[in-house]
């Protein structure tokens, strides 16, 4: 596995990391995800992500770490816990942080996040956000001091947003989601520009958009109960689809060696649910950056509709398979 510095920090990521959404399980399913997890270490990823709103993912990679003496380097974030949560309450905060240390077992998490920093209708965690200003920030920095935490970082989903927190030099990484995709592209525009001007780790999550770009909807996206669902972007998957039987790629792999293929990232997160989907991914990723012809033909497809919809959801792979779930524009699930 290609490993790469995670910009100033100096850490030493593999270039495939591993996201802790899908590691989160019942007890039917926890031996599942404790073999998906070793068998990612087991390719060479050194990078894995979780956060204490998905689900019990922290106490999932606790128990598949347990004893693991091959390096790994642990992010996690703040935001969700306790509840009712407080984003402005340090006691709360530096509780929840503890929390995550006994659930992951460790005594330092090597970045700590801020869960959701670019959407104040979520997570209220700024007194002057014009200034990057905030209780959590007092926080972290004494969480730094303390050697319970190493680096900070952003995990948001936003574009511009999420671009003047990275222009704060504040940060030591962010972790964009939902907007960098073979389809999804806005995350170009604004958040991996300001982070590569601060030298920050730059991540990728949701590289399949949760499921929308890891198999194909010929007939889900013609269901008139996807009503939410612009004329564009039908027709900028049919084409996508059309590209596949060109060119004999399987989405997950297109997806994986997209992402992999923009110089300024750093470390793209799979969304493995089993050691078979592991498996999938690495031997995608092995496979490096796509050829130019492939990209410059990606580039046009996505040229067809360069901005996401208002009233399209994020998240849409939650979506594509069950359209009547849908509630509103910007509602992630």
């Amino acid at each position: 596995m290609e490993t790469t510095t995670l910009g100033r920090t100096g850490l030493k990521v593999s270039r495939l990391g591993m996201g802790g959404v899908f590691i989160a399980s019942f007890s039917a399913e926890l031996e599942a995800a404790k073999r998906a997890v070793r068998a990612a270490l087991d390719r060479g990823i050194t990078y894995v992500d979780t956060a204490p709103s998905y689900g019990n993912s922290e106490e999932v990679l606790g128990q598949a770490l347990s004893g693991e003496r091959r390096p790994v380097v642990l992010s996690t974030k703040l935001g969700g816990r306790p509840k009712p949560f407080d984003p402005r309450d340090k006691v709360a905060l530096r509780s929840s942080v503890e929390t995550s240390l006994r659930l992951l077992g460790r005594d330092t998490i090597d970045i700590l996040m801020i869960h959701e920093p670019d959407r104040p209708g979520q997570y209220d965690w700024w007194t002057d956000i014009v200034r990057v200003e905030g209780p959590v920030l007092e926080l972290l920095d004494e969480l730094k001091a303390e050697g319970k935490i190493r680096f900070t970082g952003l995990g948001g989903t936003t574009t511009t947003v999420l671009a003047h927190l990275c222009r704060s030099g504040k940060f030591d990484v962010v972790l964009t989601a939902f907007n960098y995709s073979l389809l999804f592209r806005e995350a170009a525009l604004e958040v991996i520009p300001a982070a590569r001007a601060a030298n920050m780790g730059i991540i990728v999550g949701s590289p399949l958009q949760q499921g929308a770009l890891a198999r194909r909807y010929e007939a889900e996206i013609e269901r008139p109960e996807a009503f939410w669902l612009s004329r564009m972007r039908r027709e900028q998957f049919k084409a996508l689809y059309a590209f596949l039987d060109e060119t004999g790629f399987s989405l997950p792999e297109l997806g994986i060696r997209f992402v992999l293929s923009h110089s300024d990232v750093h470390c793209v997160l799979m969304g493995a649910r089993s050691d078979a989907e592991v498996r999938q991914n690495a031997e995608a990723a092995a496979k490096g950056p796509l050829p130019p012809e492939v990209l410059a033909r990606l580039d046009e497809i996505a040229a067809m509709l360069p901005y996401r919809p208002f009233g399209e959801p994020f998240g849409i792979g939650w979506f594509l398979g069950q359209p009547e779930r849908y509630r509103g524009p910007g509602v992630a699930s």
